[in-house]
């Protein structure tokens, strides 16, 4: 997939995409179109304001939504610099929730209401992403998990709880298990393999085009500087990787975001920190290949769900650590977007594994 971008002036640039692969270098894309909250076709919005610096928005994928807003709410704390945004509700043991690239603690918007029925969630913005305020020390995710474990046992004061964790959020997982595994009631990884004693960084870099590009240092910053490009590039990437999507091998033309999943999604990542945070977690990479393959085997409880056809590729490189992975998922009709492709499967999976 090629996305052109035209600035005013002389000077023009294209942005080369490519065609996103989990299990290839390269696939052949599709044209991008995007989606409505009902999933039909419908043209892009027009151009919002400029992003802010802070994040004063923090609740404006929410705040005209009365039902999520009686049971849910947007809260703030600081962990070694970084005022850390989380948001709340439900009744039971507590669950946590941990997003990953380039979504935030929305990605679990769709699940939220069915987990709270039986659980109080914490849905994190995890150091430096989402409307999280300033930059953690080092995007590797065992320094990720030190600040999540800082908002968690610190500042809210949970002692056990059950953690669920997708794709780099599922990074910060699979460390805050290794670490604090005392902590965890039990685990849920989400689609993400782990750089580490099975998988080399530089491997995990073949797989598809956009962790080679999000891995450059400076390049991406450069390319993807506008909100319009954030929102090109969330929408090209995630219609991708979706279920039917050219890494799967098929021919879809449409994320599978709704239209204010993907402006929330651009909102965030549009400010400049946000998106240079998001890029580093790319980077980081090989730091956490390191991590990793030194983490200690634990034996908390652990579902592993992926999309379908992604099993393989994932549990071999978790399980010389995870070593009680009591029940392994392929989500079915659903790509990497778990929670958004299939909320209610993911739900029923998380409740019934939590429940035991």
């Amino acid at each position: 997939m090629t996305l052109n971008r035209t600035r005013r002036g002389p000077a023009r640039r294209r942005l080369l995409l490519g065609a996103g692969a989990l299990t290839a270098t390269l696939a052949v894309g599709g044209a991008v179109g995007w989606n409505t909250l009902d999933g039909a076709a419908a043209a892009p919005p027009p151009a919002a304001a400029a992003a802010t610096a802070t994040s004063t928005a923090y609740d404006s994928a929410t705040k005209h939504d009365a039902r999520f807003n009686a049971a849910f709410q947007h809260k703030f704390a600081t962990v070694n610099g970084v005022r850390m945004h989380y948001v709340t509700g439900g009744k039971g043991p507590a669950l946590v929730l941990l997003h990953g690239w380039p979504q935030t603690w929305y990605e679990w918007r769709k699940v939220m209401p069915k987990l709270a029925e039986h659980h109080t969630v914490y849905a994190l913005d995890l150091p430096g992403l989402g409307d999280s305020e300033g930059s953690p020390k080092s995007f590797d995710k065992k320094t990720l998990a030190n600040y999540v474990h800082g908002l968690l046992n610190d500042r809210i004061g949970l002692d056990r709880f059950d953690l669920v964790a997708h794709d780099l959020g599922g990074g910060v997982g699979f460390q805050y298990v290794a670490q604090f595994p005392r902590q965890v009631k039990s685990y849920v990884h989400m689609d993400y393999p782990v750089p580490g004693r099975k998988l080399p960084a530089a491997q995990y870099r073949t797989f598809s085009w956009h962790m080679a590009f999000n891995s450059q240092p400076g390049i991406p910053e450069k390319l993807v500087d506008s909100r319009r490009d954030v929102r090109e590039y969330i929408t090209a990437f995630s219609t991708q990787v979706a279920y039917g999507g050219s890494s799967f091998g098929g021919k879809r033309t449409t994320s599978p975001f709704s239209r204010a999943e993907i402006e929330e999604y651009t909102r965030t990542y549009s400010r400049p920190a946000v998106l240079h945070g998001g890029f580093e977690l790319y980077r980081s990479l090989d730091q956490d290949e390191r991590d990793n393959a030194a983490a200690a085997p634990t034996d908390v409880p652990t579902l592993l769900l992926t999309a379908k056809g992604s099993m393989a590729a994932t549990r071999p490189t978790l399980e010389p650590t995870l070593r009680d992975i009591t029940r392994a998922v392929e989500i079915p009709k659903a790509g990497h977007w778990l929670a958004e492709e299939n909320s209610e499967a993911v739900a029923r999976e998380i409740l019934a594994f939590t429940a035991k």
